[in-house]
């Protein structure tokens, strides 16, 4: 089957990134996606790999949050381990003013990506509601339907989690970003069982981090003057449990230089996806990749995100994939416009307050 015919939004730069970015810039910008550690200083060990100061790698951090090239440094929660319930849904929307229905649906503080692409199901969004939510999840989505008066809404759930990993490669190239590494397990992660200790400490450490040499002290002083160790302890215990996936920095993707993202979905036969899966999620530039229920008009299985400087290297990537596993029936959703893309905030009062005024 012929990829659907995309017209994704690049935006041409002369340095790839917004700004000049030097290879140290780039090294730097890895090191902060993969190797932030939970330490009192986490900058000093980044600096010794780099032979920089702690000084010049706080600094610089900082200029490249200033520079709009890092969104946020922070912690990364895993959705379904603290109990909450997420879907990726994909909405029929009027395809002339898809702006309105992304402003409603945007409005439920469990929804943390929607991008607008090219396909007759033209919005696409991820959403998550609390383990007590009155309306649930397949509620949620109803009333969300509703009010934004889609045609239609499909409901694709996670079946089997084969990666979740956003962290752009700045230093390969094409061909890095093409070539596997090393195939993973699938994971099915389950709820864990959280001490009023544990959501306090997540509500306290949630959200951007100030970038300083000790970034973790403003978390002790938020929970009323505990110390910086057990702060620490406890993150490192929500990570051993799954509850915490890591601390690392999150870029705005274009501003890096990743002009384009390219959601390849793979018709996969049955007894092929545990084979399959592990594969293409092993390819380096893969951030994502789901088993997602079939439907009549919907025959992809496999769901993997491509993301790459422009709509050549995304194509790459997944001709590399198709390649690798033998798989030639696919389609490729481009994003052209993104109206939404934050990181959930948990055990807060605004779904509740949500859930209040649309319950009805």
């Amino acid at each position: 089957m012929a990829d659907v015919k995309a017209r994704p939004k690049v935006r041409s730069r002369k340095y790839g990134a917004a700004i000049p970015l030097s290879d140290d810039d780039r090294r730097l910008l890895n090191l902060l996606q993969g190797k932030f550690p939970l330490l009192e200083r986490p900058f000093a060990p980044i600096a010794s790999e780099l032979g920089w100061s702690e000084e010049q790698v706080v600094a610089r951090t900082a200029w490249l949050l200033r520079k709009r090239i890092i969104r946020e440094i922070t912690p990364i929660f895993d959705t379904r381990a603290l109990g909450y319930r997420s879907m990726l849904v994909a909405a029929r929307v009027d395809p002339a003013h898809p702006h309105r229905a992304a402003r409603v649906i945007n409005s439920h503080p469990g929804v943390s990506h929607n991008y607008l692409r090219d396909h007759d199901f033209n919005l696409w969004f991820t959403i998550a509601v609390e383990p007590d939510s009155a309306l649930g999840l397949e509620g949620t989505i109803e009333v969300l339907k509703r009010l934004s008066g889609a045609t239609s809404m499909r409901m694709l759930p996670t079946l089997r989690l084969f990666k979740i990993r956003m962290d752009l490669e700045m230093e390969a190239g094409t061909a890095g970003l093409a070539a596997p590494v090393e195939a993973v397990e699938p994971r099915d992660p389950q709820p864990v069982a959280l001490s009023e200790w544990d959501i306090a400490l997540i509500r306290a450490t949630q959200g951007p981090m100030t970038v300083t040499s000790r970034p973790f002290d403003a978390a002790a002083a938020r929970l009323g003057g505990v110390s910086v160790d057990e702060v620490l302890e406890g993150l490192a215990s929500l990570k051993e449990r799954g509850a915490l996936r890591r601390v690392a920095a999150i870029l705005y993707h274009r501003r890096a230089g990743f002009s384009a993202n390219g959601m390849g979905v793979w018709k996969v036969p049955e007894e092929r996806v545990l084979e399959v899966g592990p594969r293409m999620a092993a390819f380096r530039g893969i951030s994502h990749c789901y088993q997602r229920p079939t439907y009549p008009d919907w025959p992809y299985s496999l769901f993997t995100m491509a993301h790459g400087r422009s709509k050549a290297e995304c194509d790459a990537i997944l001709a590399a994939i198709a390649r690798e596993t033998g798989i030639s029936e696919r389609a490729t959703l481009y994003s052209s416009t993104e109206f939404k893309k934050v990181r959930l905030l948990y055990f807060v009062d605004d779904y509740r307050r949500w859930e209040e005024e649309h319950a009805s």
